[in-house]
């Protein structure tokens, strides 16, 4: 994927913005004001994801290089997933899903019932 089919993608997830919150380099997906993917658009093409630690580690075993710990974000948390190499649009896809549920499930039940009323 590249990085506008990935932007795509995680701009039709319900509730979702983006922002450059940090610096102009650094693109972030937010859901109800929860960020679950940034994109450092001046390196190398990946994307920040968050990740439930066992699978995060279970990932970056099974793929060594295109998956690693995401520089500066707590890396039990979250992962950095290459845009390049042989990661299929599938697993991409999955991942960012992941992410967006990780930080949807622990939203306050409010701004979930509001969520559920953007889908």
């Amino acid at each position: 994927m590249n990085i506008e089919e990935v932007r795509s993608y995680c701009l039709n997830k319900p509730g979702t913005t983006e922002s450059f919150p940090f610096d102009e380099d650094t693109l972030v997906f937010k859901v109800m004001g929860k960020m679950f993917a940034l994109i450092p658009l001046e390196k190398s093409p990946g994307i920040s994801l968050k990740c439930d630690p066992e699978y995060a580690i279970e990932l970056r075993a099974h793929h060594p290089g295109l998956i690693e710990g995401a520089y500066h974000m707590n890396k039990k948390h979250w992962n950095m997933v290459s845009l390049e190499g042989n990661l299929t649009n599938d697993l991409i896809r999955s991942l960012i899903d992941h992410s967006y549920e990780l930080v949807v499930s622990k939203l306050k039940k409010a701004d979930r019932e509001k969520l559920k009323d953007m889908s």
